[in-house]
């Protein structure tokens, strides 16, 4: 049977919160990263020398029927299954392929990673491909909800958290897709944005996201992937869910928020405008 989902850390150090095995109980009491193979890098904001260790949470959100382990970390996506996805469908017919993490964009910032085509002996760099990951992010904190974990092996307490949707998909990435977009575009190149396939839903349910499609000659492409549970081995898999992509006119749609058929009208606009007027006392009756 799945593990039940619910408004909790679903993944913590690299496992279900169920897991209470030797592997799982040792990267929590050492705060140890398995994707990273290093200790978890993102501290608490008051403690710092605490790690706060969770990939996933448990949410539902207006536009999911259920719950899901939705993602936030980025390092939650460092899969093999991510790299040989962007590999096929991007440049397949690269023989000698590495990963170049953190490079810098000039005004648009750093790109998460640059895939180059190299030769044999990595020496010469021939052509190169730019990537971004973005995670969800919260509000509140689920935090102690690891403590509880650390503490008695379960979840005891109920605590409240939020899941900043806006914030992180049309704020953050988006104005990085914007940015980089227009460098790569400046270059004739791609750049392809990393998401789980819930922040795609998200999107679709929040703005105009009519322009994407599938297109490898667009500039901005996103890959996404769902986590689906694994019962064997008690874990979630990730798996390539869908590409999707867009031109920078299909981002300054999304940009602009909802689609044009939802935008108040200037006749109800003016309507509200005289009523708070009134209500202020700036307009007479």
């Amino acid at each position: 049977m799945p593990i039940k989902i619910g408004r909790y850390p679903i993944e913590v150090f690299g496992h279900v919160y169920t897991d209470m095995g030797e592997e799982a109980v040792y990267d929590r009491n050492c705060q140890h990263c398995p994707y990273l193979g290093r200790e978890c890098t993102k501290p608490r904001k008051s403690e710092p020398h605490i790690k706060v260790g969770i990939c996933t949470l448990g949410y539902r959100g207006s536009f999911l029927d259920h719950y899901e382990p939705v993602i936030i970390c980025p390092y939650r996506f460092l899969d093999e299954v991510v790299y040989q996805s962007i590999h096929d469908r991007f440049f397949p017919d690269w023989e000698n392929t590495r990963w170049v993490k953190e490079v810098n964009m000039g005004v648009s910032g750093n790109v998460d990673y640059v895939a180059v085509k190299t030769d044999e002996k990595g020496t010469t760099v021939d052509d190169f491909f730019c990537i971004e990951f973005q995670a969800n992010g919260t509000t509140g904190s689920p935090y102690p909800y690891v403590k509880d974990l650390l503490r008695v092996g379960h979840y005891e307490g109920n605590y409240t958290y939020g899941m900043n949707w806006a914030n992180e998909f049309m704020k953050t990435m988006m104005q990085q897709v914007y940015k980089k977009g227009q460098v790569v575009s400046q270059w004739n190149r791609k750049i392809v944005f990393v998401i789980q396939d819930v922040a795609l839903q998200y999107l679709e349910s929040a703005v105009d996201t009519s322009d994407l499609r599938a297109d490898m000659n667009d500039v901005v492409h996103f890959m996404t992937y769902s986590l689906r549970w694994n019962e064997k081995d008690n874990k979630f898999d990730m798996y390539h869910d869908r590409w999707v992509s867009t031109d920078l006119e299909g981002v300054n749609r999304i940009l602009a928020g909802a689609n044009s058929s939802d935008y108040l009208t200037e006749e109800k606009f003016l309507r509200n405008t005289i009523r708070k007027g009134k209500e202020d006392g700036v307009l007479s009756d």
